[in-house]
């Protein structure tokens, strides 16, 4: 869970650095070039990535606990009843 809470807090550093600039022209068009007057599409493009990959890393990480519950009969992970 605490793993869950850092790439998300990861994630919004990305894309808070990344600034999001509104009513900007999302493709460069022929002449001189300002990159001042775009915005970079790479930090959201990470952060898109970050977010299907953490979603895919938690679910299988709940399918892992669930099997090995099954498994077991038991949620204890040092193997030992109490």
């Amino acid at each position: 869970m605490g793993l869950s809470l850092i790439s998300y807090a990861v994630n919004l550093f990305i894309f808070g650095m990344g600034r999001l600039r509104i009513d900007a022209a999302p493709v460069i068009e022929g002449g001189v070039i300002d990159p001042a007057n775009y915005t970079d599409p790479v930090p959201q493009a990470l952060v898109l990535t970050a977010i299907v990959i953490g979603f895919a890393m938690t679910a299988l990480f709940l399918v892992v606990l669930l099997a090995a519950r099954g498994f077991t009969g038991t949620d204890h992970v040092d193997g030992r009843e109490r």
